[in-house]
């Protein structure tokens, strides 16, 4: 085994694609093939399943990915220290859809430049950002607990080996555009808001209660209409009078001065946001600095 072979699982792993895997690696298609056959068959597992459509992980081969990237991740930041080469760090986070993690990704890059780091920020669904923190696709992964769903997510956390950092406490809001028939109210109540269409993110094939990124169950709500991005997100708002449920905490700059967020009235259930991390992992430079922009945000407007 070696580091190039775990270099070629990571990369492949990635892009789902021998032929593209290949591309990327500078190496004939035939040649990777090959070193990934001759891993397979000095581990004894098969790390992908192959197919006409590409190629997928396996079970043992998303257990052998976590333990490669993390060799290979050592290795990197050894060559860094040491050798003083050309290598660049690297750094990625993975999120529910939060604009405020957004604008504190945008300020740590702007303090380090993008000339010596690869930077990479998925808005994605909850699964996924466990899963990006789990496999070290991403160091940091931010998202949200409630009564509702800790359990569960903590179980989840314990299984994966991560663990949950809490930020701040907030009740819940309603998020809608500011030509919304409710928009100049001080506070809305769920009743009021039963003609409207009520958006959520969608959450993929292992969607669950537990998953949603909205904290009041959608399930009992009959105009629900879902969106993959924030995006199509706020034109939905401006289109359809639609609403959705948030933490309050909003970053106008990045969604623009035409939506607002208003307290729900009578709510007590609290969204306690914070980030997971791999357990004992130690935190980068790019990972503290990350992390203290978050809280200068949620700290200022929660």
């Amino acid at each position: 085994m070696t580091l190039q072979q775990l270099n070629y699982v990571i990369v492949i792993s990635e892009t789902g694609s021998m032929n593209k895997a290949a591309e990327l690696l500078y190496i004939a298609q035939p040649s990777l093939t090959s070193a990934v056959k001759e891993l397979e068959k000095e581990i004894g597992i098969t790390i992908f399943n192959r197919s006409g459509r590409g190629v997928t992980l396996t079970a043992d081969g998303e257990e052998f990915l976590t333990y490669a990237r993390q060799v290979y991740q050592q290795y990197e930041s050894l060559k860094q220290k040491y050798t003083g080469g050309n290598v660049r760090k690297k750094f990625g986070v993975s999120a529910q859809h939060y604009s405020f993690a957004v604008e504190a990704f945008v300020t740590m890059v702007r303090q380090f430049g993008t000339a010596d780091y690869d930077f990479a920020i998925r808005e994605t669904k909850t699964a996924e950002v466990i899963d990006d923190v789990k496999n070290l696709k991403s160091e940091i992964g931010v998202l949200y607990l409630s009564d509702f769903n800790r359990q569960i997510m903590t179980k989840l956390f314990h299984a994966d080996h991560l663990e949950f950092h809490s930020l701040i406490k907030c009740r819940p809001c309603v998020y809608l555009w500011k030509g919304h028939p409710l928009a100049e109210r001080k506070s809305v109540s769920i009743s009021e808001l039963v003609e409207y269409p009520c958006l959520t993110f969608e959450q993929g094939d292992k969607s669950s209660f537990y998953y949603a990124e909205e904290i009041f169950s959608t399930g009992e709500l009959s105009r629900v209409i879902r969106a993959c991005d924030r995006s199509t997100m706020l034109n939905l708002m401006k289109g359809l009078d639609g609403y959705t449920f948030c933490s309050g905490i909003i970053c106008g700059e990045l969604n623009g001065p035409e939506y607002t967020a208003l307290p729900i009235e009578g709510e007590s259930d609290l969204m306690e946001i914070g980030y997971i991390t791999r357990k004992n992992a130690v935190p980068t430079e790019l990972g503290k600095a990350y992390v203290e922009e978050l809280k200068a945000i949620l700290f200022t407007q929660g």
